[in-house]
């Protein structure tokens, strides 16, 4: 089965890709990746490290209110995941509590296929919330490092062949076929943008298919999986790498990575050859400052929010505790 979104000029003069995650769609997507048991070598240790957290918070009435309206698999309410979710946590959720009454009872029941009262909106509100909190939050800087990186790459794609190279760019489930972007889906189903354009959301919590909102009259938004790098090995310290930062070729690297780049942009700009650019791009992804993406034949480089910090600190070394939660304790999904 596949879906297949159909574009206009006009639509793709409109598409744009999301400047960072977002929140609602990483909290309910970050649901279905805790409880199925596929991509261990991706999700497997965040999966442990989450359900500790939701089991000593004892809300299990709030996760099975949570689990009645977003299914293992299939449809789940539009309403979870508005537009304001790119904004941050507390914009998207102050969309949801404002969905009104009705279209809360008649998304609920695309659910549960009855019509009878759904849960109450505040209490699926806190539900929702306890779950961000426990599986979502602590992991956010290690989240927006990964779909940073993706953005990098594709406005890479961009700059290089415009939106055409742009959606032909996307991951291999996605298949561009002008005027018609195709991917493998669990329904077959026929999107027409009808000139609004398309925003592009990159998802650290997506897998396999893209998501798309069942409501063809909201905002289109096309929900899709970033790469997972290579993980590390979980009790791989950071401390060690952070002490070979010292030296001027090193922070010249950093700063040259600033605004992403290529390993042959980076051998350029910081005067190095080759090899020591990527020996010292190397360094500062196992140091938790760099994230690595490939882009077609090449790798494209951009600083995650602990390494921007650290530029922007002047070039000296982080206190370890500045270091986002996955390379202090091993890698949760990258």
């Amino acid at each position: 089965m596949v879906l297949r979104i159909h574009f206009t000029g006009e639509d793709l003069a409109r598409v744009r890709i999301a400047a960072r995650p977002d929140a609602l769609w990483e909290t309910v997507l970050s649901f279905h990746r805790l409880r199925d048991r596929r991509g261990g070598r991706v999700y497997g240790q965040w999966r442990s490290e989450a359900r500790t957290r939701l089991a000593s918070g004892g809300r299990s009435g709030g996760r099975r209110m949570l689990a009645s309206v977003v299914p293992p698999r299939g449809y789940f309410p539009d309403f979870l995941t508005p537009a304001e979710g790119v904004q941050g946590w507390e914009e998207g959720v102050a969309a949801v509590r404002a969905t009104p009454e009705e279209r809360v009872a008649e998304e609920v029941g695309l659910v549960t296929g009855e019509a009878k009262d759904p849960p109450a909106l505040g209490a699926l509100v806190d539900a929702l919330g306890d779950h961000h909190r426990a599986a979502v939050a602590p992991y956010w800087p290690h989240l927006r490092a990964r779909i940073e990186a993706d953005r990098a790459a594709r406005g890479r794609a961009l700059l290089d062949g415009g939106t055409d190279a742009l959606l032909a760019s996307l991951p291999p489930g996605l298949r561009w076929r002008p005027p018609v972007l195709e991917a493998d889906y669990p329904a077959e189903r026929e999107v027409h943008l009808g000139g609004r354009g398309l925003r592009l959301q990159p998802s650290f919590f997506c897998q396999g298919a893209p998501v798309m909102l069942y409501d063809q009259k909201l905002p289109p938004v096309l929900v899709y999986p970033v790469e997972h790098a290579t993980p590390r090995t979980p009790d791989a310290p950071s401390a060690p790498y952070l002490g070979r930062l010292v030296g001027h070729t090193r922070s010249a690297v950093l700063r040259a990575i600033e605004h992403g780049c290529t390993t042959s942009e980076l051998a350029r700009r910081a005067g190095v050859s080759l090899a020591s650019a990527s020996q010292h791009a190397c360094v500062l992804r196992e140091a938790g400052l760099v994230d690595t993406l490939r882009h077609g034949s090449a790798v494209l480089h951009s600083l995650t929010p602990l390494g921007a910090a650290l530029l922007r600190g002047g070039g000296g070394t982080a206190p370890v505790a500045q270091q986002p939660i996955y390379a202090r304790n091993g890698p949760v999904t990258s």
